[in-house]
């Protein structure tokens, strides 16, 4: 698809290079590879930018915007527990694209304080950061995107979570210098400014919704403004649009699943765009929107006929605790006794009895394998995860 000629391109600008590992800790080689300045981006304004785009483009988003509207529209009536899990579903979509992986019971085990694994507890942040976004979404300004780093980066400190970087950094290449890389955001002297920009372009009003979040997502991986965390914050960004200018109400379409489907095509549109092409972006988020619309319905029909299946199983009364419990199973597919007390505010008897009435019936099973603090999965609601996340797929491994 060609390129819209109108739309501002990156420039370039050098910067003097001085390393910070000492060089005797380095190759002949290497150093000299990295000697002399290096260019740095200049990522151009693009508050008043004119948008172009060709009209299969166009065409292509307005039905992915509408596609995304049904599905949202879908589950409204039915909103819990599927908003929670397609948000979580989103959120390791999302951290998956950075290479950070964990199966649906670690992260559910991180979630309850108990993982172990890093990664597992990273998603979990990051499901605070879009949940963060989702808050956040009618006042979308400088403070709300440092909020949502903020949120994905607590385990960093204020001196990395609260603040546009202060470095130069940059993708691929070497971690001894810059001179490598396959891109080179720009100098952190400008990054305040252009994120000054990237909000005020993001506050307009003249631009179809889902083309407006796919330009200031692609605007802001171009600045890079932290040093870490960019793209599953700017993947967040995608959601405070989709949410503030009401294109979803209900839940959080988990459109990283999309891009997980092909993120050779996902990268190579990031780089389009920083050429001049805001077509390719826009065409690679409505292609991942229609991937994640159907996958997330999956899951949910997948999740409800496991629901539907316990109906037959379940030998409580109408009105007892292991019911809800049932419900709560479909969004926190593992318990200890703490949760069910303190989610259904139900007694410690009640909550054993509902365990154990759940037990019984082969919905739990209980893994852990201790005598206090025990905890128990429901093994049909994890294996659902999995396959949901088996579906997105991945052919390669990269960040941006």
């Amino acid at each position: 698809m060609a390129s819209d000629p109108t739309w501002p391109a990156i420039g370039w600008e050098e910067h003097p290079w001085r390393p910070s590992i000492p060089p005797e800790l380095v190759s002949r080689a290497l150093r000299h590879r990295h000697t002399g300045p290096y260019r740095a981006a200049v990522v151009p304004p693009i508050a008043d930018a004119e948008v172009r785009l060709p009209t299969p483009i166009v065409a292509a988003a307005d039905d992915a915007s509408t596609e995304i509207a049904r599905f949202d529209a879908e589950l409204g009536g039915r909103i819990a527990p599927f908003g929670t899990l397609l948000l979580r579903s989103e959120s390791a979509s999302s951290s998956q694209i950075e290479n950070l992986t964990a199966s649906a019971r670690a992260i559910a085990l991180a979630e309850l304080g108990d993982g172990k694994l890093s990664n597992a507890m990273q998603i979990v942040a990051n499901e605070r950061a879009m949940r963060a976004a989702i808050e956040l979404a009618d006042r979308l300004d400088a403070d709300a995107v440092l909020a949502m780093h903020a949120a994905l980066m607590t385990h960093e400190g204020d001196e990395v979570a609260r603040t546009w970087r202060r470095e130069q950094v940059w993708i691929g290449g070497s971690s001894y210098g810059p001179h490598d890389a396959t891109f080179i955001p720009p100098h952190h002297r400008h990054v305040e400014a252009a994120m000054t920009d990237l909000v005020a372009f993001a506050r307009r009003e003249d631009i179809p919704v889902l083309v407006h979040a796919a330009l200031a997502h692609a605007q802001f991986e171009t600045i890079h403004p932290f040093v870490d965390g960019n793209g599953r914050t700017g993947r967040a960004l995608v959601h405070a649009m989709l949410r503030g200018k009401g294109l979803t109400r209900n839940v959080t379409v988990p459109v990283s699943a999309g891009l997980l489907t092909d993120t050779d095509a996902y990268f190579a549109a990031l780089m389009a765009y920083r050429d001049g092409d805001a077509a390719a972006i826009v065409n690679r988020l409505a292609e991942a929107s229609f991937a994640a619309v159907a996958n997330g319905r999956q899951l949910v029909d997948d999740l409800q006929n496991i629901r539907d299946r316990w109906q037959d199983v379940i030998a409580a009364r109408r009105d007892a605790v292991a019911w809800r419990l049932a419900d709560l199973l479909l969004w926190q597919p593992v318990i200890d006794a703490a949760i069910v007390q303190s989610e259904l505010d139900a007694t410690s008897a009640n909550a054993h009895r509902a365990i154990r009435q759940l037990t019984d019936a082969g919905v739990i099973s209980e893994f852990s394998g201790r005598r206090r603090s025990r905890l128990w999965q429901a093994r049909e609601v994890l294996t659902a995860l999995d396959d949901f996340a088996a579906r997105a797929g991945r052919r390669r491994a990269a960040t941006i």
